[in-house]
Order: C-alpha cells, then sequence, then structure tokens
C-alpha cells in the first residue's frame, strides 16, 4: 500500500485520503453491466495506491455493491483494510426506490449491510437521500443517532441534504459528514451546504467530482450513443441538453491538464477539493486502468491561474450552475 496524504473528516475523528472509491459502479445496474473481477480488482488497485475508503450503497444494485467491496476487503490485509462508508438502505417498492424514515426499516437496512459488509460496525452510516414517507427528519435522525450510540455505526451522517434540514438535525445531535453532489458543472453545493459544513465542523464528501464521467476528456457524443439502455445517464440534463457545454467545459481542462502532467479527470476532482470545506471526493472506477486515471487528483493542488481558467471556460461555455470559483 502507498503512503497518501490524508486529511483530517471533520470532527470523527478519522483521517481519510482526499480521493475515495466509488462502488455504485459495482452494483451491476444503473450504469449498465459490470463484471464483477474488475470491480474487485479497481478496489484492490485503489488501496494499493494509497486511497484509505471505499463509499458504497444498498440501492446499488440492491445490495450487491456491498457484496462486492466485503469480497474485495476479504482479500485485503487487515492492516491495508479502507474505511467502508454506506448509506440507508431504501424500500423496494412500485419499480422503485423510496426513502423510509421509519426506524424498523432503518433497523433492518443497517442489520443488512453489515451482514452484506461482513462487518460488526458500519465506519459511516449516511442518510442516503431525504425521507420520502411521512416521518419527519427528527425522528429518523434521532435512529440514526440512536444507531451510533448502540455501536451499529461509529459515525453517521447526511447525503443530499439542504442547508435548512442540515439544520434542524444539527440541533438534535452533531452532523458528522454531508455527501452532496459537486463538479465543475453541478456547482450548486459550492454556495450552500458546503460553506454550512465548513462553519459546523461537517467533513464533507463529494459525489460525481467528474460528473459522471463528462469532465474526463474521454467522454463523446459516440460515448454517449453507445451507453447501455439501462445507464441512467441516458435520461439525465447533463448528457442531453447539456451535452455540448458540458464537453466544452471538458474540454478547456486539457491545457491545465498539460501543465500538471496528469489527466483531465484528474483535474475535474482537484477543483472540487479547492473549495474550502471540501475533505475529499468519490470517484468511481470500473476497472483498475480507471483509478490509475484519476489517482493524482489526491496530491494535485490547482493554482490561482488554473481555477482562474476553469471559472473562465464555465462563463463561456455557459455549462452547469453554481458559483464557478472557490
Amino acid at each position: 500500500m502507498t503512503e497518501t496524504t490524508t486529511v483530517p473528516f471533520g470532527r470523527t475523528g478519522m483521517e481519510i485520503t482526499r480521493v475515495g472509491f466509488g462502488a455504485w459502479a459495482a452494483g451491476g445496474t444503473s450504469w449498465g453491466p459490470q463484471d464483477d473481477d474488475a470491480s474487485v480488482a479497481a478496489i484492490h488497485r485503489a488501496v494499493e495506491l494509497g486511497v484509505t475508503w471505499v463509499d458504497t450503497a444498498p440501492v446499488y444494485g440492491w445490495g450487491h455493491s456491498e457484496e462486492i467491496v466485503a469480497r474485495a476487503l476479504r482479500g485485503l490485509p487487515e492492516a491495508d483494510r479502507p474505511f467502508v462508508f454506506t448509506k440507508t438502505e431504501p424500500l423496494r417498492r412500485d419499480g422503485g426506490a423510496h426513502m423510509s424514515g421509519a426506524a424498523a426499516a432503518l433497523r433492518t437496512g443497517v442489520e443488512n449491510s453489515l451482514r452484506r459488509l461482513e462487518v460488526e460496525r458500519l465506519d459511516l452510516l449516511q442518510f442516503h437521500w431525504p425521507a420520502d414517507d411521512e416521518v419527519p427528519l427528527e425522528e429518523y435522525w434521532g435512529t440514526l443517532l440512536a444507531l451510533k450510540a448502540e455501536g451499529k455505526a461509529a459515525h453517521v451522517g447526511l447525503s443530499n441534504f439542504d442547508v435548512d434540514q442540515l439544520t434542524a438535525a444539527e440541533v438534535l445531535g452533531h452532523v458528522e459528514t454531508l455527501q452532496p453532489p459537486f463538479s465543475a458543472v453541478q456547482r450548486a453545493s459550492g454556495g450552500d451546504v458546503i460553506p454550512w459544513c465548513a462553519d459546523h465542523g461537517t467533513g464533507v464528501i463529494v459525489y460525481s467530482p467528474m460528473q459522471a464521467g463528462l469532465l474526463t476528456g474521454t467522454f463523446s457524443r459516440g460515448r454517449f450513443a453507445a451507453l447501455a439502455e439501462n445507464d441512467w445517464r441516458r435520461s439525465d440534463d447533463d448528457f442531453t441538453t447539456g451535452l455540448e457545454a458540458n464537453l466544452a467545459l471538458a474540454a478547456a481542462l486539457a491545457p491545465i491538464a498539460a501543465k500538471h502532467g496528469t489527466s483531465q479527470g484528474a483535474v475535474a476532482v482537484a477543483w472540487t477539493l479547492a473549495w474550502p470545506g471540501v475533505t475529499a471526493a468519490i470517484v468511481g472506477a470500473r476497472s483498475a486502468a480507471q483509478v490509475d486515471g484519476w489517482i493524482a487528483a489526491a496530491e494535485l493542488v490547482l493554482d490561482d491561474e488554473d481555477l482562474d481558467a476553469v471559472a473562465a471556460a464555465i462563463a463561456s461555455t455557459g455549462a452547469g450552475t453554481g458559483p464557478a470559483r472557490p
């Protein structure tokens, strides 16, 4: 395992690398078919290169991602074991995923995650998105705090919650972590929840920093046309109506990548890490080679000239929404 710089994760006491392995694609759904052996190899490669944490969730392949993470960890020495962060389990109903805030459903979901991940305690349990039933936030956040007190999770946090919801939760018990979407395309979090977290000692791990592949420099109109039928990106606005502007923004990252001798994807990830309040970024990979393509972001620091160039490209292309510069 390579030594890689770590930083404090809010007030959790955990020290984590500035990039973590995102295991959404390992679920084998939403992103098209995925080879399990390739997922395990990708996780092993990330750990070999020094990555200290993996992010997964029950909804990723309805438990399959968690099972693949467990399989990958089985093959690692205990000293190399990364932290594993997961999320609350939604109910599978009417062809979709519905997040219940009911204590019984949450507790059942946590037991399922513990079994699938083959652990006695979760390193971090995050409420995946606000409950869509009638259970109030105060009640379901209280359940997560209770699960922490009982030792089912070492730490608890939220994902996809807004400032008002974070404020309401904080009254009951500290929101240790937040997982918001954030990239040079989807920038809204930089204007509200990320500053809130900085002010409250809440660690932030952002997801989709390369905007689901758009900012890697390898995505194209042809790749969009070739996406699998069950790939969620086929109907996402950033890949349909916003595709041209977003590809133009990705192209503008090329000179910055050349300057630093790295990939456009690494620049896209490093851009999110330049924002005060961002602890680290979740980066997905479907193969070991893809990990090699973005691992440099863990140590890459963009300077003012780079940040100005990205802001200028955002202005000229009209890509995305939200503040353009930290």
